[in-house]
């Protein structure tokens, strides 16, 4: 695990930027494709904006949401619309590159497991087994939450799927389930604000509650990277 504590917000993305270029690359050297699941949320936002500047094969490059509000795509609230904008409908990816979680059904749990199916067959790979994406972006909630994976909730508990149904009081998302997450190569939190700390110091702690703050989950079987700005991180880099 590497834990980096950056000066403010504009150098965390900076910094976000430079690994993720560095992993795509990496990725494509090594097996002609690179497979990234994105976060939704305000932090990421700017990080999209900087790789919609970069010269990369986006025809290798394969996009996944770790997850997704169940709403329509063109939803204020929609990850995928969030992304679109601010990356993918800058730079000449193709669309069959791209792969929204679907959210326009009138079941979450039909859609969660129709997704599944795109994912399995994507990466040829048969019912038990688990896929490793290249690259993970996650980001943490000031109540721990990561994904769509919220305290107490039963998708915390999902070990048999890819991706499960979400729930944050009344609204339903999609998401990728803990055992997924924990298949990826490179997993990578980004985390600002100094409303992030208590949470923070509850997920580093050597003892602490995996239902009560869900990032405790993610331990990664690849690398996992903590990107924090010095608002959140504070605490964390004195330690």
């Amino acid at each position: 695990m590497s834990v980096e504590v950056l000066s403010d917000k504009i150098s965390l993305i900076d910094r976000a930027r430079e690994l993720m270029v560095e992993k795509i690359k990496s990725a494509i050297a090594q097996r002609d494709q690179c497979t990234i699941a994105l976060a939704g949320g305000g932090t990421p936002k700017p990080l999209y904006e900087k790789l919609a500047q970069e010269s990369l094969p986006w025809e290798k490059i394969h996009i996944f949401w770790g997850d997704e509000r169940y709403v329509p795509v063109d939803h204020p609230d929609s990850n995928q619309k969030m992304v679109r904008e601010a990356w993918l409908n800058q730079v000449s990816m193709p669309a069959s590159n791209i792969h929204p979680m679907p959210t326009t059904g009138e079941n979450p749990y039909t859609d969660a497991a129709k997704h599944e199916q795109e994912i399995r067959e994507f990466f040829q790979c048969s019912a038990g087994e688990i896929p490793s994406l290249d690259i993970i972006l996650l980001g943490m909630g000031d109540d721990g939450h990561t994904a769509s994976l919220f305290p107490r909730t039963e998708a915390l508990t999902v070990r048999d799927r890819l991706i499960t149904v979400g729930n944050k009081g009344n609204s339903q998302r999609l998401t990728f389930t803990a055992p997924f997450i924990n298949q990826g190569r490179c997993v990578i939190f980004l985390v600002a604000g100094a409303n992030k700390r208590p949470a923070l110091a509850q997920v580093f702690s050597p003892q602490g509650d995996e239902k009560q703050y869900p990032s405790r989950l993610i331990k990664p079987q690849g690398e996992l990277w903590w990107l924090l700005d010095q608002e959140a991180g504070e605490e964390i880099a004195s330690h």
